[in-house]
């Protein structure tokens, strides 16, 4: 009975994070949801207890939990700058083709109509940031005027916003190359000309093309 229950509330999430990512929140009901999963609207209640219970569920399933991707990246024979742009490629394709991690990022931006506390994951994805800019100063990779804390709070906003607006005025297929373009930008201002600047001009740390392990994200 555990493992049908638990296949259950699995069925029940991944439905809902396909309404919610294709129709957003206000416009996605428990009925959808029940609907959509093949299960009663009181399966629904059962697990999840409300909408906003299962739309809190969806966020934190996918959206706040970039850190325990970014901790998959422990490879110390890779540098933390290729980690780090290879990781954002990875956490971008998620945010354009994973129905959860998408409604998650939906979600998140229409917190304000949801009755319920949303996760919010920045603080999580700003840390695990900072330890890797971190690393790269310390190993001398990065300017040494680089404060990674502050570097940190504004790659991570600037990077969700080229998400979110590339995906809106260009469609997911520009993704890489817009990507690939903002690191292009950064990294000059972080360390001038180097290595993994040159790996990002040749497309090579693009996801599936990243010197690292192969890793599918939110597995």
């Amino acid at each position: 009975m555990q493992e049908r229950a638990k296949a259950t509330r699995r069925s029940l999430l991944e439905a809902a994070a396909q309404l919610f990512a294709e129709h957003g929140y206000a416009a996605t009901s428990v009925n959808d949801i029940s609907a959509r999963s093949g299960r009663t609207s009181g399966a629904v209640y059962f697990h999840y207890t409300s909408k906003e219970g299962i739309a809190v569920a969806v966020v934190e399933d996918r959206f706040a939990t970039w850190p325990e991707l970014a901790a998959r990246y422990g490879d110390e024979t890779v540098t933390p700058l290729e980690r780090l742009v290879a990781l954002s490629y990875d956490i971008a394709h998620a945010l354009t083709q994973d129905p959860v991690a998408r409604a998650g990022a939906r979600l998140w931006t229409e917190r304000t109509v949801i009755k319920a506390p949303i996760p919010d994951p920045f603080a999580l994805w700003t840390a695990a940031t900072t330890r890797l800019l971190a690393q790269a100063r310390l190993a001398g990779h990065v300017n040494g005027g680089i404060r990674p804390a502050r570097a940190a709070r504004t790659l991570v906003p600037a990077f969700f916003g080229l998400c979110t607006l590339t995906e809106a005025l260009e469609g997911t297929t520009a993704l890489d190359d817009r990507l690939t373009d903002w690191w292009y930008l950064t990294l000059r201002g972080f360390v001038g000309d180097c290595d993994v600047l040159a790996q990002v001009e040749a497309g090579s740390l693009a996801a599936g093309r990243q010197p690292l392990p192969s890793v599918t994200p939110y597995d």
